[in-house]
């Protein structure tokens, strides 16, 4: 496998505006995510920026960022740009997508996130969970959890949710790292908005919609993404340590 890392970034977030660009102890949270994905040695990195802003600060950091249509849907097509841009030859044959508004990721988790693809090569994507003990987070909806099938640690991402599957069992919260086979990515990114997607409003079940298959595997733990103010104050006591 040929990894190249790509992090999709943009300044107009809801319910947290400019969060790629808060200061986290006189670093942009931004910052924190190109320097773990580079610790990683998996594969070049890439900032698919939304904006010149995010460009010139990751650029102002040694970092590389390509800039990106800023009205893309998702970030599957805005890192589906950048990859025609920084490798128009085709050289990389695994997309990894990592958030980036994810601080506290960890450089080893890229190759627990590949650990699918090594065991099973019919999987279109993988990706990352990690098993969830506090019923308050079970229970919350904005926490998306996979339905798993198979044994620990890796397995198959059977559905995804913001509910709670029933019965007894084990819980897992997803991660948003995704590893895309090239030609995977290249199918998703032309495939339409899915039934499932729009209601459940996550952007994995189109693949599943349309017979993609998708590997999990399961780590110790993950990272925090920041999506609110809250968020923000929770990573960086945990970074200020």
């Amino acid at each position: 496998m040929k990894p190249i890392i790509l992090i999709p970034a943009r300044l107009q977030s809801v319910r947290l505006p400019q969060k790629m660009l808060a200061d986290i102890h006189g670093k942009p949270l931004i910052q924190y995510v190109v320097e773990a994905a580079l610790a990683s040695n998996i594969g070049p990195v890439y900032v698919a920026s939304a904006e010149p802003e995010i460009k010139d600060v990751v650029e102002s950091i040694g970092g590389k960022a390509v800039l990106t249509d800023p009205n893309h849907p998702s970030g599957s097509d805005r890192i589906f740009e950048a990859l025609q841009k920084v490798d128009p030859d085709k050289n990389f044959d695994v997309v990894i997508n990592l958030q980036g508004d994810l601080p506290t990721v960890k450089p080893d988790i890229f190759k627990t996130l590949l650990m699918p693809f090594e065991q099973n090569p019919t999987f279109d994507i993988s990706t990352v969970g990690f098993e969830m003990h506090d019923p308050e987070e079970i229970n919350n909806q904005n926490i998306v959890k996979i339905v798993f099938g198979g044994t620990p640690p890796i397995g198959q991402g059977l559905y995804f949710t913001r509910g709670v599957p029933y019965g007894e069992g084990a819980f897992y919260h997803h991660v948003g790292i995704y590893a895309y086979r090239r030609q995977a990515l290249e199918r998703f990114v032309k495939l339409p908005p899915s039934t499932l997607e729009k209601r459940e409003r996550l952007e994995q079940l189109r693949a599943l919609e349309n017979g993609m298959t998708i590997g999990v595997a399961i780590a110790d733990e993950g990272p925090l993404g920041v999506d609110t103010p809250a968020d923000l104050e929770r990573v960086r006591a945990i970074l200020k340590g």
